[in-house]
């Protein structure tokens, strides 16, 4: 027991001699420890919400996108599966409401784009059957509203719109919407259209260059009117000007392990939230001031077990909260904020 005592207080007086050295001599030595500790140590903001939701018994597929409508406290989620309910509708609490499955072949992708007058549920489907290769619109309770491309048929055409495999879509404010199209499919493209469904602007061509895809699997607009697409095959993320579709820079420092397969922003804009598919890990990323995209800076991150597979997310406009759909596990997860402001990592 002496010896031991004898040893922490070596190891005691040997850190002091750094700190003193560190402090006085500008030593890089302490301070590469230092940030080591603090990173390994730093509290992530966000917890798993375990009783989320009340009955998990309703997940009888895989669980491929998920959609928060903040302004009605709804979430959709959209699974794959024979014989099953493919749209399932839940409170934000967790209470099970309804499901249906019109129309619905192969879901791929979904957002919920509620105004004071309309709840609507968009989905990609990606199924080859006689309503796949079509995004489609739905009110709450699952009547199909508007249906873009052509049903049952793949292809790349403009007039009339074709999609093959459109990945996820997301609807602004102002009724514009904005389509990644090409999860493995014939296209490799992000269109917008306005909000009855004219072309505004394209970039559609496979490549590692500006403005190129390899499988956009992704996409969401900022407050500042910039368009993010994960870039999920070139590993990276790609950005754009809202109005005129001009390239403006991209990430790629955070992703040499592997691509994004999601991306949406935090209530204040101050950070990305990203997964990661097949490391089932989910990235919490500072956001770049306006007029500038700098390089990509991970602020923290989520570890899930092994084989989730988180496939897309949300998060909820009022709370904070990232709900995460994961193909692996068949189910999906909520994270809340820790505090019951949303978190600032301290800044």
């Amino acid at each position: 027991m002496g010896r031991f005592w004898v040893c922490l207080a070596g190891a005691g007086f040997l850190l002091a001699l750094l700190v003193l050295h560190s402090r006085f001599c500008a030593s890089p030595v302490l301070r590469k420890f230092a940030f080591q500790i603090s990173w390994r140590t730093k509290e992530i903001p966000y917890r798993l919400d375990v009783g989320w939701p009340k009955h998990s018994e309703y997940f009888t597929g895989a669980t491929f996108c998920v959609a928060i409508d903040s302004l009605s406290g709804l979430v959709y989620i959209a699974q794959r599966g024979d014989n099953i309910p493919k749209v399932l509708v839940f409170t934000e609490d967790g209470y099970f409401l309804r499901s249906w499955n019109y129309t619905v072949d192969t879901p791929h992708g979904i957002f919920a784009a509620s105004t004071l007058h309309e709840q609507s549920v968009w989905i990609t489907d990606v199924g080859s059957g006689s309503y796949g290769h079509t995004i489609k619109k739905y009110n709450s309770f699952g009547d199909l509203v508007q249906v873009l491309g052509t049903p049952g048929k793949k292809g790349t055409g403009l007039n009339p719109l074709q999609f093959d495999n459109p990945a996820e879509l997301f609807v602004d404010d102002t009724g514009d919407i904005y389509i990644v199209d090409g999860d493995g499919g014939l296209n490799n493209r992000l269109i917008k259209l306005s909000q009855d469904f004219m072309m505004l602007w394209l970039h559609g061509e496979r490549g590692t260059g500006p403005a190129k895809f390899n499988i956009p699997h992704s996409v969401t607009v900022d407050s500042s009117g910039r368009v993010w697409v994960a870039d999920r095959g070139n590993k990276r993320i790609q950005v754009f000007d809202k109005d005129t579709g001009e390239w403006l820079g991209a990430w790629n420092n955070c992703f040499t392990e592997e691509g994004p397969s999601s991306i949406r922003f935090t209530p204040d804009g101050k950070y990305v939230v990203v997964a990661q598919l097949k490391l089932s890990r989910l990235l919490l990323v500072a956001a770049p001031p306006v007029g500038s995209i700098s390089n990509c800076s991970v602020i923290g991150s989520i570890q899930l077990a092994d084989q989730v597979l988180p496939h897309l997310l949300d998060v909820s406009g009022k709370t904070g909260a990232i709900y995460v759909a994961e193909i692996g596990a068949k189910q999906v997860q909520k994270y809340v904020p820790m505090n019951s402001h949303f978190p600032s990592f301290g800044s």
